[in-house]
């Protein structure tokens, strides 16, 4: 019995997403929960899995192709329920595989086109040096082919799209990782021997990149201005819908940003009393969950930026529920993974959560759900650099927060001036909605709780 497997719904508002890789071919034998197929989508990138196990009888994509959600992926022959019910019926497609030899032709053909190599090298006889274009004529063939033939290298989902968007046949590459496995490092250092006509370049690699111009786009030979060298890339998926959201954001949310300081020397005691035992829990204890309780706590007295806008229907949409988001800034691009009723969570709870989704994102292993839902967005900016900014609202959200790196101030204290440690809060919020006034009292309340560590452990 033949199965066809379908894209599955793979979010609110996602309907397609672009073929990264091909993990199977006709004739495998899979599993269920086994990877068909690398997607990417407008939020994330994902792995198919097999809803059921049997052996490939059709794979309806190839790499770069859109595929729209329940479109088929691959076609199954379902082993288990076709070979119990009709054992009879499993042995046609055996019989009509006998014939498949003639596939040998396949190959035969593939030779032919050597006849064809040849005559363009008839052409210049004379000289017999006329051999080394014979390489760059067949590059074409085989780098065209090679999405699917990099599955046989030992390489994990990352590596695979790094060197597709660098240009890189995996084929080409000497892994260093355990067992030959190439890593992030290996593909660079192929680059970079490749610019520098090093070794790499005498494998064959080098052949391949002038015929399609990837290496030349990454490193601006083959593309130049008026100026000087230039290298063109084209935008990840993930790039091109921050962009149109950012645009969306900012020609429809009329923006105002308020600005102000923290004072969390008293939490900041607290977390250095704390550290070691969250430590000894494997638990990394930094001030992000204390500030994401304050803001959870805070959003539900303020209700006006726990909040969405619906202008076609004239509409206030208030959320009873409080999803915090955290701007994380991957390989991928940027993502916003939120915590679902972040203030009904304890400080412990928060600080887990956020460890988890810190792995996830390295490992690309979260789901979609993670992603969807929020109602409110913080930024921390701290961790790079810097103090204020005037961060972009994730809109249908109408508020978000940035905080920047914590430093020690010289602040005013009972006519005594006296060294604090201050955290820099910007709040951006969409003033169709939020009011200046509105917004401020919401800073204040979160500045209070960061401030008195105690009503915030206290808060219910």
């Amino acid at each position: 019995m033949a199965i066809d497997v379908q894209l599955p719904d793979l979010g609110d508002g996602i309907e397609s997403g672009d073929v990264l890789a091909v993990h199977v071919s006709v004739g495998d034998t899979v599993e269920k929960g086994q990877t068909l197929i690398e997607i990417e989508t407008d939020k994330a990138t994902v792995d198919v899995p097999s809803t059921e196990g049997g052996k490939i009888a059709k794979v309806h994509v190839k790499t770069g192709d859109t595929v729209a959600v329940h479109a088929p992926i691959v076609t199954l022959e379902a082993a288990g329920s076709a070979g119990s019910s009709a054992p009879p019926v499993a042995a046609p497609p055996q019989e009509e595989k006998a014939p498949e030899p003639e596939a040998p032709p396949a190959p035969v053909k593939a030779v032919e086109p050597a006849p064809v190599r040849e005559e363009p090298k008839a052409a210049p006889q004379p000289t017999k040096p006329v051999a080394p274009p014979k390489p760059v004529t067949p590059a074409p063939a085989p780098v065209a082919e090679a999405p699917s033939a990099d599955d046989s290298v030992p390489a994990g989902p990352a590596v695979r799209r790094f060197a597709r968007e660098v240009g890189v046949d995996l084929r080409n590459v000497t892994g260093s990782g355990p067992n030959g496995r190439i890593e992030r490092d290996d593909v660079l250092r192929t680059v970079r021997d490749l610019n520098q006509g090093g070794s790499a370049a005498k494998s064959g690699a080098a052949s391949a990149a002038p015929a399609t111009g990837a290496l030349p786009s990454l490193t601006g030979e083959a593309n130049q201005d008026k100026y000087g060298p230039v290298r063109i890339e084209k935008m990840k998926k993930i790039r091109k819908v921050t962009a149109a959201q950012m645009s969306k954001s900012w020609t429809t949310a009329p923006r105002v940003t308020n600005f102000d300081d923290a004072d969390i020397t008293a939490l900041e005691e607290l977390r250095q009393q704390s550290k070691d035992d969250y430590a000894e829990a494997g638990v990394k204890l930094t001030t992000m969950p204390f500030l994401i309780k304050a803001v959870a706590v805070a959003l539900r007295e303020h209700p006006e930026l726990n909040a969405s806008i619906d202008m076609e229907q004239e509409q206030v949409i208030y959320k009873d529920y409080v999803n915090v988001g955290i701007a994380v800034d991957s390989d991928r691009g940027l993502l916003v993974p939120n915590m679902k009723n972040t203030d009904r969570m304890s400080i412990p709870d928060i600080a887990r959560s956020l460890q988890q989704t810190a792995s996830d994102i390295r490992g690309n292993t979260f789901e979609m759900s993670a992603i969807q839902g929020g109602t409110f967005t913080i930024s921390n900016l701290g961790a790079i650099g810097g103090t204020y900014s005037t961060p972009i609202i994730n809109v249908p959200e109408v508020a978000i927060l940035l905080v920047g790196r914590s430093r020690k101030m010289p602040v005013v204290v009972k006519d005594q001036i006296v060294a604090r440690l201050m955290m820099p809060l910007s709040l951006s919020y969409d003033h169709r909605l939020v009011d200046g006034a509105t917004a401020q009292r919401f800073l204040n309340d979160v500045k209070s709780l960061l401030e008195n560590p105690s009503k915030l452990l206290m808060a219910p």
